[in-house]
């Protein structure tokens, strides 16, 4: 093998290193992946579960387009819950509690069982560059393995240093040993590079709680599942999980630590997720709040292992057990390990092309936690796009980029390339402006069709897209074509408090009232009879109420991103010199220059550029 020249070497075998992996070798391009330990591929480092508020919809629009996230979440899944049901449908995410040794089970054995992929177990302390390409990568042992691109997805490893209270010692994790000398190289190359930090709570034996004092978190009375394809099922059975609450003495014990914290004594000083802060920060951030919610997560099927969610910390290994025996339910804890922090290298991400490939290495790709993301959906939706265009360039065919209004992750690439990150960026469902047209339930409708031409997704996957998609187009035009007469609707109209009618009216404006649902119209006959002649499924019913009730929403927000794409038709010629626009802000000049954004809309999203720099770039280029 090590005469071999590969397409691409994927250095790395987390989230975003499985999934550049899969699609790069399903794509038809010779794949290396190699990883430190072949015993981790894809391992959960941190909690046990997919998906989440906006993760949730990432990790659709990855299956959609061929990825392999969606469908170990499900097969691997002990719990399933629809998160925000109570919100309108842009909210909506799924998410799945995980066997964490199954999973990473699972994926090894898909990505085994992938055409066109190789697997070596290294650690990589280098890059081979010639003439400003990327021409293969160097071992810790001194071998040498040449391929056409590499992307690299080194997570938490790159000179990673796990702190626990006033000890610290190398490691990319618990239990392995940290990964040295390319963030020296790539600095010499001439790359930027920070540091970040993230935590992990404490992992503790389920069979010395008391869950009777805790609250019981079940799953879906009538769970779903996040793959689109039929060969993945909903969960019969579920386990729940459980919440607790830390107190006002948990959080006097947890402070007597904070002088041995490396957080608060000054030995980090690297940035973590704002969004998942360690037990100390909040409890230094929110003084006035006197508890916080614990839940207690299941690692598994039949493993006692539990992680205690929301007590993240690098405290001193006796403070965080002291605490922890004085939360309701964990009186006689156990621990299996103590939480931790970790710190690790990153590279700013404004660094790269919109196709993750960087700017100063043609041929080199970045993706997850090297970009800055925290995450393991963001981390796997940057190794999808990377292992893409890495195949794609090697194969020169155009490059694969999503927009704004088309994924979720074309948010996340877009927001890394344009405005950077000094913070772990996480996805929320906030940073997309589109968020009405992004939703879970429509990911196949957008993306399936791209992931057939690209070569991921299967033709069956896709006519069963077209399929689902006809269908739900019948059903929402049954409604505006059929009409129900008053002495029909009123009953049902009363029952949900509704304004009754006086005269017949076509169903889809009464489906449209936001106090009533499916299952309200259903008892119409005429839609029950259409139900069952049509043998219409969930996804279809689901997708029908969606279009009926939000249709005047999501013509608005298409109508509205229809106007902005105008401007990504607008190409920014390459390597253009911004300096000679005198007329335009020196931050605007200094950031477009580092930056070199591709279109004119990309441009108008960098930080610092205002919209009358954007005006004097439209008159340059002739607008």
């Amino acid at each position: 093998m090590f005469n071999e020249v590969y397409d691409v070497i994927v250095v790395g075998a987390g989230h975003a290193g499985s999934e550049a992996a899969a699609a790069a070798a399903n794509m038809g391009s010779k794949t290396l992946l190699i990883t430190m330990s072949l015993q981790n591929i894809a391992q959960m480092s941190c909690n046990p579960a997919m998906g989440g508020i906006a993760k949730g919809q990432i990790v659709r629009e990855i299956d959609a387009l061929g990825g392999y996230s969606g469908i170990v979440s499900d097969t691997s899944a002990i719990q399933f819950k629809m998160l925000n049901k109570s919100k309108g449908p842009a909210m909506w995410s799924p998410r799945v509690q995980s066997d964490r040794m199954r999973f990473a089970e699972d994926w090894r054995l898909l990505l085994e069982q992938t055409p066109n992929l190789d697997f070596y177990q290294e650690m990589v302390s280098g890059l081979i560059v010639e003439n400003g390409t990327v021409v293969g990568v160097k071992t810790s042992l001194g071998i040498e393995v040449k391929g056409r691109s590499v992307v690299l997805t080194n997570g938490t490893f790159l000179n990673g240093l796990i702190h626990i209270g006033d000890k610290n010692f190398g490691g990319g994790r618990a239990g392995e040993r940290a990964a040295t000398g390319i963030t020296e190289q790539l600095v010499g190359l001439g790359f930027e590079s920070g540091r970040m930090k993230t935590g992990t709570p404490p992992r503790v034996d389920g069979r010395s709680l008391d869950y009777s004092k805790m609250v019981e978190q079940p799953g879906d009375v009538n769970p779903e599942k996040f793959s689109y394809l039929d060969i993945t099922k909903p969960l019969e059975k579920q386990r729940s999980c459980h919440m607790t609450y830390t107190s006002a003495l948990v959080h006097d014990l947890l402070r007597e630590g904070f002088d041995r914290s490396p957080m608060f004594n000054g030995r980090i000083k690297s940035l973590g997720p704002r969004y998942c802060p360690s037990i100390e920060d909040k409890i230094n951030r929110f003084a006035d709040k006197d508890r916080h919610q614990l839940f207690v997560e299941p690692e598994g099927w039949d493993t006692c292992e539990m992680y205690v969610n929301g007590f993240s910390t690098s405290l001193p290994e006796d403070v965080q057990f002291k605490a922890m025996r004085s939360i309701v339910g964990f009186e006689n804890v156990k621990f299996f390990r103590p939480g931790y922090a970790i710190e690790y290298d990153y590279f700013p991400p404004t660094q790269l092309r919109h196709t993750l490939e960087t700017k100063l290495i043609e041929g080199l790709y970045f993706a997850g936690q090297i970009n800055g993301t925290t995450g393991y959906e963001e981390a796997a939706s940057q190794g999808l796009m990377a292992g893409i265009n890495a195949a794609l360039k090697v194969q020169e065919k155009d490059p694969f980029i999503l927009r704004r209004d088309e994924a979720y992750i074309g948010v996340l690439v877009d927001d890394l390339i344009t405005k950077g990150t000094e913070e772990p960026y996480r996805m929320f469902t906030s940073r997309a402006e589109y968020r009405t047209l992004l939703r879970q339930d429509n990911a196949d409708f957008r993306l399936t069709a791209k992931g057939y031409e690209l070569g991921l997704a299967s033709e069956k996957r896709l006519r069963r897209m077209e399929e689902k998609r006809a269908q739900s187009e019948k059903f929402v035009q049954f409604f505006k074509d059929t009409s129900i007469t008053a002495e029909e609707a009123n009953p049902v109209l009363e029952a949900k408090d509704s304004a009754t009618v006086s005269q017949q009216g076509k169903m889809f404006k009464l489906f449209a009232r936001p106090n009533i649902g499916i299952e309200d119209v259903r008892q119409f006959e005429a839609v029950e009879n259409y139900i069952q002649e049509h043998d219409l499924d969930r996804e279809v019913i689901e997708q029908t109420e969606i279009q009926v009730k939000y249709s005047g929403y999501i013509e608005k927000e298409k109508n509205n991103a229809d106007k902005l794409n105008r401007l990504e038709n607008i190409k920014i010629p390459t390597n253009f010199d911004y300096s000679k626009l005198q007329s335009m802000s020196l931050e605007a000049r200094e950031k477009l220059n580092k930056i070199q954004p591709v279109t004119i809309s990309q441009a108008s999203r960098i930080s610092g550029v205002s919209p009358s720099d954007v005006s004097v770039l439209l008159v340059y280029m002739g607008r």
